[in-house]
C-alpha cells in the first residue's frame, strides 16, 4: 500500500520561554521542517515571583501569534495544532491568556496537562528513534516532564517544577544565578520520583539541553554538528553542566550562537541535568531534536505509517526528490540484501536497515554534475535531517553514497569518518556503495532488467549470474570493472557466470 500523499502540517507551541511556529512537510513516515520561527517571549518569566504570566511576555506572544496567523493563511497547511504548556497551565491568569489568544489572534489553544506534555515528548522521541529505551526528560521554561520508555512505548509520566522560571524564584533569571540554591531545590524536587525514573539512558528534550550539547561538541572538538541522537557519556555531561553552571552570564553570551535570553536560563538547565544524572543513575545522555511538536504529528499518523522505519522512509523521501522512479530502491535492496546478509554484522540488527536505506539513496545524485556529485551527495546524506540513525550510521550511509558515484575515495572531512566509524564499518560502507553502483550500471537503473541477474557471495568470490537468455546483460567492460571494484572492497574475487 502506498504512503499517504505528501502534505503540510503546522504546530504552534506556546511554551514558558518560547513561542514557536513550525511548518512540516509530511511524506509518509518522513517529517521535514520547512519553516521554523521562534520568539523567546519569556511568557512564564514571572511565575516564580507572582504566579502570573509576564505582561511583557504576553504582549510578545500575542504579537508573534498574529504574525503566525498571517503566515499560516498564506501557507494553508492541511492541519494545524496549537498547544500551550506549563506557563499557560499553571499561571493564575492562564485562562485569560488563552481567551485573548482566541480573540486577538484567532487560535483555539489546547492547554496540555503535565501528563499529556510528558506523553507527547516521549512519542516525539520515539518518532525520531523508534528503538529508544530509558527515560525522556523534556525541559521547558517552567517545568520538567519525565516519562519512561519501554517495549510497549511511552509509560506513565510526571511533571515537576524544574524549569528555569520555576527555580529562579522572586529574583527572576535575569538577576543572578545561585548555583547552590538551585542544586538544593532540584535535589528536593527530583528525590521523590528518582527511584521510579532511574535509568542508564536519559533522552534529553528541549532547547536548553540542545544548546548544552552544542557547547559540549565545541569543547570536545566533536566533528559532526548534528544534535539529533548525539550521545554524551554521563561523566562528560556532568563536566559540561558544571562548567556552564560556573560561568557568568557575560561569559555565556560570548559563546557563538548563544542569545542573551538563552544565556540567562542555560545555567539552570545545566544544574537540573547534573542532579538528574546523580539521582537517576544515568550513564549516558542522548539528545533528541524531536519532542512534543513531533509527537503530536506522529500520533496523528495512521498506525500503518507509524510502523514504518524512519530511516528507510526518510532516505526514500530524500531520494525521491530527484524525480526518479521509486521502484529502484526496493529492487536494489532485494538484489543486494541476500548477499550482504552473509557478511558479519557490524551494526547488529541494524545492518539490514542500513542496506535498505542506502539503496533508497542510490539515485540521489543523478541530476548533479558528474565531477562533483559524489562529494555533494556525501555532504547531503551526512547532515540530512533524517531521523532514526546514530552518528556512526550517518557516516556509513554518507560513505556508501559517495562510493555509489566514485571509484576514488577522497570525500570531504575524512577525519570525521575516522573518528566516528571503525575501519571495518568504513570498508563495508565502501563495499555497499560499490555494489549499488554495480547494480545500477549493470541494469541501466531498470528494476525489471536487474531482476534477470543474481548476486551471491561464496567463500572467495562475489558471484554475478544471469538467467538463461540474459547472458549479454553481464557481458560488458563496465560490468566487469564494477564487479571487480565491489569484490575488492569485500576482500573477494569477482566471478561472472553467463552460462
Amino acid at each position: 500500500m502506498p504512503s499517504p500523499a505528501p502534505r503540510d502540517a503546522a504546530v504552534i507551541d506556546i511554551g514558558s520561554n518560547s513561542v514557536r511556529l513550525v511548518v512540516y512537510r509530511l511524506e509518509g513516515r518522513a517529517i521535514w521542517t520547512v519553516f521554523n520561527e521562534k520568539v523567546l517571549a519569556g511568557l512564564g518569566r514571572d511565575l516564580g515571583a507572582s504566579g502570573r504570566l509576564s505582561s511583557e511576555g504576553v504582549a510578545q506572544t500575542l504579537q508573534a501569534l498574529k504574525r503566525f496567523r498571517a503566515v499560516l493563511e498564506a501557507v494553508n497547511p492541511a492541519e494545524t495544532f496549537v498547544v500551550a504548556t506549563a506557563a499557560a497551565r499553571e499561571a493564575k491568569d492562564g485562562p485569560d491568556f488563552v481567551r485573548r489568544v482566541r480573540e486577538e489572534a484567532g487560535f483555539t489553544v489546547r492547554v496540555l496537562s503535565g501528563e499529556e506534555e510528558a506523553h507527547y515528548a516521549a512519542v516525539g522521541v520515539l518518532a525520531g528513534a523508534p528503538d529508544a529505551t530509558g527515560v525522556v526528560g523534556d525541559l521547558g521554561g517552567a517545568s520538567l516532564e519525565l516519562i519512561r520508555l519501554n517495549a510497549t512505548g511511552a509509560g506513565q509520566g510526571v511533571t515537576l517544577p524544574l524549569g528555569p522560571f520555576s527555580l529562579a524564584g522572586p529574583a527572576g533569571t535575569a538577576n543572578g544565578f545561585d548555583a547552590e540554591r538551585v542544586r538544593r531545590l532540584a535535589r528536593e524536587r527530583i528525590a521523590p520520583v528518582a527511584a521510579d525514573y532511574s535509568t542508564d539512558t536519559f533522552h534529553a528534550v528541549g532547547g536548553a539541553w540542545r544548546n548544552l550539547a552544542l557547547l559540549h561538541m565545541r569543547l570536545s572538538g566533536y566533528p559532526l554538528h548534528v544534535v539529533h541522537q548525539y550521545e554524551i557519556p554521563a561523566a562528560e555531561a556532568l563536566e559540561a553542566a558544571r562548567l556552564v553552571a560556573h560561568q557568568s552570564r557575560s561569559s555565556l553570551e560570548r559563546i557563538e550562537g548563544m542569545s542573551k535570553k538563552r544565556s540567562e536560563t542555560l545555567p539552570y538547565a545545566a544544574v537540573v541535568l547534573e542532579i538528574l544524572i546523580e539521582q537517576l543513575g544515568v550513564k549516558r545522555v542522548e539528545i533528541s531534536a524531536y519532542g512534543v511538536r513531533e509527537g503530536l504529528l506522529f500520533e496523528a499518523m495512521p498506525p500503518r505509517v507509524r510502523g514504518l522505519d524512519p530511516l528507510i522512509e526518510g532516505c526514500a523521501a530524500l531520494g525521491a526528490r530527484q524525480g526518479v522512479g521509486d521502484e529502484l530502491g526496493p529492487a536494489l535492496e532485494g538484489w543486494i540484501a541476500p548477499a550482504f546478509r552473509a557478511l558479519p554484522a557490524l551494526f547488529g540488527e541494524r545492518d539490514p536497515i542500513l542496506v535498505a536505506a542506502a539503496c533508497r539513496l542510490a539515485d540521489m545524485g543523478v541530476r548533479l554534475h558528474p565531477d562533483h556529485r559524489a562529494d555533494l551527495v556525501y555532504e547531503q546524506v551526512l547532515r540530512a535531517p533524517i531521523a532514526g540513525q546514530g552518528h556512526a550510521e550517518r557516516c556509513f550511509l554518507a560513505v556508501a553514497a559517495h562510493a555509489r558515484h566514485a571509484t576514488t575515495f577522497n570525500p570531504p572531512e575524512i577525519a570525521t569518518l575516522e573518528r566516528l566509524m571503525s575501519p571495518a564499518q568504513l570498508k563495508r560502507a565502501r563495499a555497499l556503495g560499490a555494489t549499488i553502483r554495480l547494480a545500477c550500471d549493470l541494469s541501466g537503473r531498470s528494476p525489471s532488467l536487474l531482476a534477470h541477474s543474481r548476486l551471491t557471495l561464496d567463500k572467495n568470490h562475489l558471484v554475478l549470474a544471469a538467467e538463461p537468455g540474459f547472458a549479454d546483460l553481464l557481458l560488458g567492460e563496465q560490468t566487469s570493472k564494477r564487479a571487480g571494484t565491489a569484490a575488492q572492497h569485500l576482500g573477494l574475487k569477482p566471478k561472472i557466470i553467463t552460462a
